[in-house]
């Protein structure tokens, strides 16, 4: 299968042979998981395996699959035309030197990451991908797109900068375009039925993801912040409708060890928020410092994390017309550091921090990625009007800098545990 996918076979082993071993050094050695995780281990074990299988069984019967980086980007409607949505790769330091041939060497490790992993032919979600669906969230990723496109099918949707009126025109009528395209090219017809039939879905995902992050708010917590992120990475690719009976039954399981006060962690430890920029897979080095120094990851004000599911789009339009600009509303209300200015978010890591009795939050940004790592001004600028301690790190996907970061970390919780005693 890898073979007819066109992979390089030799580099896609390489990658294989560092992903197992990485997920159980993070994974596998926690104590008191939740039974439920097996699931999520198992998709993680054939993370280019029985997924892939299913996606090229679907293409056999005609179907497309579109590929995406972006939280922007409406898998409703893709599911809609009968396409299947996935997130494609970029967590990883991979096929660099191809990469670094079309793009400049400072540049974002995201981007970086999933040319490496197209042009080095490494990521099989990539190459089962007849399109993928770019945005205009910052300047590198809107070039780098330009450049994806010499090599596959790239569709791009102007995400606006503000929050205007005509700002909002203009995202209802990339929405509609983006209807119009998916239509063309896969031949099916985006219906009221097949809408609101894929809007139900989406937003069962979304609701049970939020169930999960509501239990993360009950002291001790029941599940590990490591545990949330991978899930949180899992649901922008796996079966929509298997995702979310599977992330039910971990909840069902997690309602009952908050019931019986069973937590994942030793009485005491800090509650930290994580936020920043995205963490794709296999990018889990912040959150294992943080947990393995003794805190417990409560919340993830991410795109992998509470921006890709915190609000569902309203299920009452009428006819298509209304359903599309209901689907504009809830993707134009995600706080991305794209825009400005972004309120929203800083006022936000207020109300999470109360809610979710943090301690501390860990604002982490990918080295060159200048909409968060500038934007971490105004979250530590609003975070020290209110007394929320902040650390702020930048960092990449290699493992060079573990050792620094765990110190900073350590020196950061001894602060918090000294202002908490």
């Amino acid at each position: 299968m890898w073979e007819s996918l066109g992979l390089d076979l030799e580099a896609h082993d390489q990658l294989l042979q560092v992903i197992p071993p990485a997920f159980g050094e993070v994974y596998m050695q926690q104590k008191n998981r939740p039974a439920e995780m097996e699931y999520f281990d198992f998709v993680i074990s054939e993370i280019h395996g029985l997924r892939i299988q299913e996606l090229q069984e679907h293409k056999a019967r005609g179907g497309k699959v579109v590929g995406a980086f972006c939280i922007f980007v409406p898998e409703e409607i893709v599911r809609a035309a009968g396409g299947i949505c996935v997130g494609l790769c970029s967590g990883a330091e991979i096929g660099t030197a191809q990469a670094e041939k079309v793009l400049p060497r400072n540049i974002c490790p995201l981007i970086k990451s999933f040319m490496g992993f197209k042009l080095g032919h490494v990521c099989p979600y990539f190459e089962s991908c007849d399109m993928v669906v770019g945005e205009t969230t910052c300047d590198g990723k809107k070039k780098a797109f330009e450049i994806l496109n010499d090599y596959m099918p790239v569709h791009m949707m102007e995400t606006p900068q503000m929050k205007r009126e005509k700002d909002k025109a203009l995202w209802r009528s990339e929405v509609r375009d983006f209807v119009t395209e998916m239509e063309q090219f896969t031949g099916n017809n985006v219906t009221y039925g097949s809408l609101k039939r894929a809007i139900q879905d989406v937003n069962g995902k979304r609701k049970v993801l939020a169930r999960l992050a509501e239990l993360r708010k009950n002291i001790p917590a029941p599940i590990s912040g490591k545990d949330s992120l991978l899930i949180e990475q899992i649901a922008m690719y796996d079966d929509v409708d298997r995702f979310t009976g599977q992330t039910a039954k971990l909840c069902d399981e997690l309602e009952e060890r908050v019931r019986t006060g069973a937590g994942v962690h030793e009485p005491g430890a800090l509650r930290i928020i994580v936020s920043g920029t995205p963490m794709a897979v296999p990018n889990w080095k912040v959150p294992h410092i943080i947990e393995s120094s003794g805190a417990v990851v409560v919340a993830e004000e991410l795109c992998t994390g509470l921006r890709y599911f915190e609000n569902t789009v309203a299920e009452d339009g009428h006819d298509l017309e209304q359903q599309v600009d209901a689907l504009a509303k809830r993707y134009l209300d995600i706080d991305c550091a794209c825009f400005t200015p972004n309120a929203k978010r800083t006022d936000k890591l207020v109300q999470l921090a109360e809610e979710y009795k943090a301690d501390g939050i860990i604002h982490c940004s990918l080295a060159f990625c200048d909409p968060y790592l500038v934007e971490a001004n105004r979250v530590e600028k609003v975070l020290k009007e209110h007394n929320i301690p902040l650390l702020r790190i930048e960092t990449d996907y290699g493992q060079e800098d573990s050792g620094q970061l765990k110190t900073r970390i350590e020196a950061f919780f001894e602060m918090l545990a000294a202002k908490k005693a």
